[in-house]
């Protein structure tokens, strides 16, 4: 069901009454996987010092529930992490993890359909680590041929990385043909 509803534009959060909500935002918010791509001058700093390591699928369950429990409050409910963790058994959901040493100190997962990847969350524990993580999935979508990395909404901490909004009808356009790509992100 999940798989269905991404292919539709949807996606689940979550709600504070506990029932789960599906979404599928008008306008929709990508980050681009070509030149306008933007590392701001700080973070590329931070890049070429690089006290990272970052890794793909190592620790799943430990990226989602850091993810869960950055704020006090998520929408990564219970049921979220278990259909999550199945979606990844399963080869469609990833994480990128960020290393500083061999402790975790950011993050981030989602799913990946064809040519697309829709980001879902993201947490650090040490400052820039979950940008650093960004620009490595970036990376890796780029190399792998993906079209859309799918942000959902727009908020002021994607905004530095050059995240732009689409219709809705120009997105699910776009989707349509992305999700039959061969992609494979691991």
């Amino acid at each position: 069901m999940l798989l269905e509803a991404y292919r539709q534009g949807l996606f689940p959060m979550g709600m504070d009454d506990g029932d789960v909500g599906w979404f599928s935002p008008n306008p929709r918010a990508l980050i681009p996987l070509d030149e306008r791509f933007h590392i701001p001058r700080g973070l590329r700093r931070r890049l070429r010092k690089n006290p990272f390591t970052c890794t793909v699928n190592r620790n799943f369950r430990q990226v989602i529930r850091a993810c869960a429990t950055v704020h006090g409050e998520t929408w990564i409910s219970p049921e979220i992490l278990h259909a999550y963790t199945a979606l990844h058994r399963a080869g469609h959901a990833h994480s990128v993890e960020v290393w500083q040493g061999e402790d975790l100190a950011g993050g981030l997962y989602g799913v990946s359909l064809g040519g697309a990847f829709f980001g879902e969350s993201m947490f650090h524990t040490v400052t820039d680590a979950s940008k650093v993580g960004l620009v490595y999935l970036v990376e890796r979508l780029r190399e792998r041929g993906f079209q859309i990395l799918d942000t959902q909404w727009t908020t002021p901490h994607l905004t530095q990385f050059g995240t732009f909004t689409v219709s809705r009808e120009a997105y699910l356009k776009k989707l349509r043909k992305v999700v039959a790509m061969p992609c494979r992100f691991a």
